[in-house]
């Protein structure tokens, strides 16, 4: 870690602060920013960070409306998130902790790149090596990199959007997007069928990467009776595999037994499902933004999280946290409060259902 370091403060020295990044001594001169033909943006990340890209991918499209855009991400699982994006060519997966690892396969995929001839490439991974090696795939290319925001409190979506200032084009909006495709919203269709009453769908997302954006399992399943017994809704739950054993402890919990579709559905699947529903009560993950994306409002329960900067995007959301616990937040992800997790302990079901309430009167449909 010292010696990578090092590399990185030495480059960023020399290079300087500036996100704009031009390799020197080309023997291909640099297009105009109004003629970029191939462009490439690196991020491997998770779902979350990858739907929060989607305004970058607009503006892009915008700008260069002949542009060919390539994504290169970390998982056949997220490349699906642009399968059916109008604006994105293709999604290249680069397994970096396992297929890639190997010398051989890395070399394959520099190749692949390479055959690419991309004019411009934005790394949105700038903290690694490979990642690096991917970029000079590209030589000579013109070069964005992303800079995450320090002492400053900025919204990840405007961050990202910030790594393009340099090209100097118009804003797009920070509208989230996840293009479904047709057999996905089928399968919602035939799994969640709408109501014959027309009772309110509400999602619950209780699994987090981090234990610190997990509200309590017990906390869900009494908000799935309140829900079923106050609001006279349908209660789902969604999440993806290793969601399961929590899905089954909220149901074992509660006494009107949710009905679970973690880790029963893919990426778009579970997008066209959201799609379905009135509203999602999630804590800080990819679902959350999946729900945004497809137009879905959310209460998003927030604890050590920053809502400032990963909230969810657009005024029909709403984010509970609990304002009596002085280190909210603490944008940690473990909790070293003497009460663990006091921040999510302290939403209250009772809560939650009142702005569930509140939203759904808001509905065009209510």
């Amino acid at each position: 870690m010292f010696v990578k370091n090092i590399f990185y403060n030495a480059v960023f020295l020399a290079l300087g602060t500036h996100i704009v990044y031009d390799v020197i001594g080309s023997r291909r001169p640099r297009p105009p920013t109004s003629m970029y033909r191939n462009i490439l943006i690196i991020k491997p990340g998770a779902v979350g960070d990858l739907i929060q890209m989607t305004p970058v991918v607009r503006a892009l499209n915008k700008a260069y409306p002949t542009a060919s855009i390539t994504l290169l991400v970390g998982s056949a699982s997220t490349a699906s998130l642009f399968h059916h994006h109008p604006g994105v060519r293709e999604a290249i997966v680069y397994e970096r902790s396992n297929r890639h690892r190997s010398l051989p396969a890395f070399l394959q995929l520099w190749k692949d790149l390479r055959s690419r001839s991309f004019d411009l490439v934005l790394n949105f991974q700038r903290s690694n090596l490979k990642a690096w090696a991917l970029v000079a795939a590209s030589f000579p290319c013109r070069i964005l990199v992303y800079h995450k925001a320090r002492k400053r409190i900025i919204h990840a979506v405007q961050n990202y959007l910030e790594t393009l200032a340099p090209l100097g084009i118009p804003p797009a909006g920070d509208r989230l997007e996840f293009f479904l495709d047709a057999p996905s919203r089928d399968f919602a269709k035939e799994i969640l069928p709408s109501p014959p009453s027309g009772a309110p769908v509400i999602a619950l997302n209780p699994g987090a990467t981090h234990a610190v954006n997990r509200w309590p399992a017990q906390r869900f399943a009494e908000l799935a009776d309140l829900i079923a017994e106050r609001i006279g809704g349908q209660a789902i739950i969604i999440g993806g595999p290793d969601d399961v054993p929590l899905a089954e402890q909220i149901i074992e919990a509660s006494r009107t037994k949710p009905r679970s579709f973690a880790g029963k559905t893919s990426l778009l699947q579970l997008g066209a499902l959201l799609e379905r529903c009135s509203l999602l009560v999630s804590g800080d993950t990819g679902p959350m933004h999946l729900a945004t994306a497809v137009g879905t409002p959310v209460i998003a329960l927030f604890g050590a999280a920053d809502p400032d900067r990963t909230g969810p995007i657009g005024a029909a959301n709403r984010v509970i946290a609990a304002s009596d616990v002085d280190c909210v937040p603490c944008r940690s992800r473990s909790c070293s409060n003497k009460t663990y997790l006091a921040c999510m302990e302290r939403i209250t079901p009772d809560r939650v259902a009142g702005e569930i309430t509140q939203l759904l009167r808001q509905r065009p449909s209510a």
